[in-house]
């Protein structure tokens, strides 16, 4: 097959482009030290991607802190807790302090809560979460038998979210997710910033229900403090 002088040209130069361009590149997961889950009643599983890359739990920390937990990641990394299912109408909130916005990485990556999971762990798992970066943006994603993106495939803009003042600062940002009748909502700083028809989230492809069991998720390169987790009914 023959190809075009200036499609090859075009191939080049978009090449160049992306090979010029490392801020667009994800930032490598990072080594952490006293690694694994040392909270009683926690369970964990890094992201798909990560596990076919060799990553493991041994890669993150999960550990107490005063009178809340810190999490600090390598690979982005889910944590739950085994057997407290959740039914029916419910809030699951906590307070997310990051120490050192940017500290590990090259650009902004987010924290926040889990809900609705049901075979955690599994290839079957499926759950929600509603997670804060420090720059004033948000997403609502989940995992269903492929990951899925309730906002859009980028963070949203939003005022309530919680700005640090620069790198290596901290910031930190309540977030709430809740189970109310048909609707579920995610709240960040008291604001709700997203709203979705229970219809849109349970069906083929995403969730397997609203009930389940619940968590917080961390991306990768995070070193987070929550303190205040509570569930209300």
């Amino acid at each position: 097959m023959r190809t075009h002088p200036l499609l090859t040209a075009a191939l080049a130069a978009g090449l160049l482009v992306a090979a010029s361009t490392p801020a667009l590149a994800q930032d490598a997961d990072r080594m952490v030290a006293s690694r694994g889950i040392t909270v009683a009643g926690w369970s964990g599983v890094v992201d798909p991607a990560a596990a076919a890359r060799g990553a493991t739990l041994d890669d993150v920390r999960l550990v107490a802190e005063g009178d809340g937990l810190r999490a600090t990641t390598g690979p982005a990394t889910t944590f739950w807790r085994p057997g407290e299912r959740l039914t029916g109408d419910y809030t699951v909130r906590a307070t997310f302090s990051e120490l050192a916005y940017m500290a590990h990485n090259n650009h902004p990556h987010p924290y926040g809560i889990v809900i609705a999971g049901n075979g955690m762990g599994t290839d079957r798992q499926t759950f929600l979460y509603c997670m804060a970066y420090g720059n004033g943006r948000f997403i609502v994603r989940g995992f269903g038998p492929e990951p899925f993106q309730m906002n859009g495939p980028r963070p949203e803009d939003h005022a309530a979210v919680n700005r640090a003042a620069g790198p290596g600062q901290p910031v930190t940002q309540e977030i709430a997710l809740s189970v109310r009748g048909d609707v579920v909502e995610c709240a960040i700083n008291g604001t709700v910033v997203a709203r979705y028809d229970r219809a849109d989230l349970v069906r083929d492809g995403r969730l397997a229900s609203t009930d389940g069991e619940y968590g917080l998720r961390f991306g990768n390169n995070t070193d987070v403090v929550v303190t205040g987790l509570a569930v209300e009914r």
